[in-house]
């Protein structure tokens, strides 16, 4: 078997050829360059998702303590959402937990947090960094007041 698809062209027939050769041990046949590029990728990806879910679950805890008067079901089941599926991505790569604990990680996720919470509420004057350890961020008995 021959790569026949080039990465730039089809991403995904690319992959497939890749997996291919791999799975033959064809391992000379291999586009390395890309292939290393994509498995770096990877990481990346998990590291953005996490990052994704942190900044939303916060803005949510963020409105839900600076709006009570509109707190709703909806937000309560997105808080809940989030907290499950972080909780999960956390069981599913746990090299990510040492992020949680991150100073630099904690401040960059705070900052978009609160810029989420800005642009859905109008309202400023949240707190400067966060008021919640990751404890009580991911607990789902705990809804800031």
């Amino acid at each position: 078997m021959t790569a026949s698809t080039r990465y730039d062209e089809d991403v995904a027939a690319w992959a497939e050829e890749q997996a291919a050769l791999l799975r033959a041990g064809q391992l000379d046949r291999l586009d390395l360059v890309n292939l290393a590029e994509e498995i770096a990728d990877v990481g990346k990806s998990e590291q953005r998702e996490l990052a994704s879910r942190m900044a939303l679950l916060l803005a949510h805890l963020l409105k839900w303590q600076f709006q009570p008067e509109r707190q709703s079901n909806s937000w309560r089941r997105t808080i809940k959402e989030q907290r499950r599926a972080l909780r999960f991505h956390l069981g599913q790569v746990p090299s990510l937990k040492p992020r949680l604990a991150d100073p630099d990680w904690q401040g960059a996720i705070w900052a978009d947090a609160v810029t989420k919470a800005i642009d859905e509420t109008g309202m400023g004057g949240f707190p400067e960094n966060c008021p919640w350890g990751v404890e009580e961020i991911l607990d789902d008995g705990f809804m800031p007041s």
